[in-house]
């Protein structure tokens, strides 16, 4: 690591401090600065390193000198010691002298470098190490991809055989068996071309790993146009985008932005939802679509009746895991049990942010009295404001229990993979 990649410590705050007194959102200055909305999330709340030339373009995005945005090198370093302390395993070695961290950083600058190098490369081996997990062990994608390539390939070595080991076979099944091996070739053709463009995907910045991550990562960088769909890298990320789009724009003609704008000072989602007579699940939806003032930072989570996440507008800060596994703790899922009830929690993070959330589900019947009941959930994520309204009434919550760091949380239904008491052989 280069001894400036450390300043993002401090250069993440100001970049955010700065744009939120600009009153600006993250998409358009992400976009001016040529980088995606999800990058610049991780920067503001200082989890990627910001280079000099990146500082340069969003200094001037955001109208301020570089040197305003970069500055506090030193207080950049005496945060990373703290933060370098702070990860060290509790056990029978002393705890960390933190007094002497200005001492240590002033006497030996080179020993904190290192220390400094060494605490960010473990951090990032860590996140390495739950993305790998994931990947192979949760992504339905990939897993049905390689299925679907096997299985072309054992089908064309199948009729291969046939024509090579049965000898004179009639016209009528040359002809077939012919036909066989051209569908099948196609089809093991145009599954390798998608495998290959999604394993390229795994190198990108933003780490996209599904479909599903990938569209949600193309939707924060703003809606465009339903053909724009085509530069995902897989057919299955091009196929779910356009439905959201579509979704989209019949969500905006119910409730289109004026409407909801105008009526967003109310900000309570039910008070501004009995305003507008809307249901608060439309009203949900388009204020985490939309983010008009007083929502910026909203998040919101929707998932199925089987709990199955299958939307994704992370709120700065609110941890989120891969699709297909989330915290069981998440007032969304509560809300899956009381129908047409909204929920109001107060639940707190592992790095001890607080958010409010309001939860609240909906069931439908669109094919009829005897199609299958629906059901579909969803969790509004805000900012905490103010304390709660009943202390200690906060609800303690994670991202998944695969890299939740609560080994005491009663929810839990596996070992964390972050846990320093873990044996290696289990990873």
């Amino acid at each position: 690591m280069s001894p400036r990649s450390v300043t993002h410590i401090l250069t993440g705050t100001r970049i955010r401090e700065r744009r939120l007194a600009l009153s600006r959102r993250q998409a358009d200055i992400a976009r001016a600065a040529g980088i995606s909305p999800a990058y610049l999330n991780l920067i503001e709340h200082n989890r990627r390193p910001v280079g000099e030339d990146l500082v340069a373009r969003l200094a001037e995005v955001l109208e301020v000198p570089a040197e305003e945005l970069a500055s506090g090198r030193e207080e950049a370093r005496m945060a990373a010691l703290r933060e370098a302390a702070a990860r060290a395993p509790s056990g029978k070695d002393p705890a960390p002298e933190l007094e002497q961290a200005p001492e240590l950083l002033a006497r030996f600058p080179g020993w904190a470098g290192t220390l400094i190098a060494t605490s960010r490369r473990a951090d990032a081996l860590e996140r390495q190490l739950v993305n790998l997990s994931d990947r192979m062990t949760q992504d339905p994608y990939l897993l049905t991809t390689l299925h679907e390539v096997l299985s072309a390939v054992t089908s064309l070595r199948s009729t291969a055989s046939i024509l090579v080991e049965e000898g004179e076979l009639p016209e009528e099944w040359r002809h077939r068996f012919h036909a066989n091996l051209a569908e099948d070739s196609l089809r093991l053709s145009t599954t390798a071309q998608a495998l290959v463009a999604y394993l390229d995907s795994f190198e990108t910045e933003e780490g996209i790993y599904t479909p599903q991550e990938e569209v949600e990562a193309w939707m924060a960088a703003g809606t465009p146009p339903i053909e724009e769909a085509a530069d995902l890298a897989t057919d299955a990320a091009r196929a779910l985008a356009r439905d959201h789009l579509l979704r989209m724009r019949a969500e905006r003609a119910a409730l289109p932005d004026s409407t909801l704008g105008g009526a967003s000072e109310a900000g309570d989602p039910l008070r501004i939802a009995a305003r507008l007579r809307a249901p608060l699940d439309l009203v949900m939806r388009r204020l985490a679509a939309l983010r008009p003032p007083g929502f910026e930072e909203v998040g919101l989570l929707v998932c199925d009746g089987s709990g199955t996440l299958t939307l994704r507008r992370p709120a700065p800060g609110f941890p989120l895991s891969h699709p297909g596994d989330a915290c069981p703790l998440w007032p969304l899922y509560r809300a899956l049990a009381t129908p047409q009830t909204a929920i109001s929690a107060r639940v707190r993070v592992p790095e001890g942010r607080e958010f409010d959330t309001i939860s609240y589900a909906t069931r439908s019947q669109p094919e009829g009295i005897e199609g299958p009941l629906l059901t579909q959930a969803q969790m509004l994520i805000l900012p905490a404001a103010g304390a709660p309204d009943a202390p200690g009434r906060v609800i303690e919550i994670g991202a998944s229990c695969r890299i939740c760091p609560r080994s005491d949380c009663p929810a839990r239904r596996e070992p964390s993979i972050l846990s320093p008491h873990r044996a290696i052989g289990g990873l």
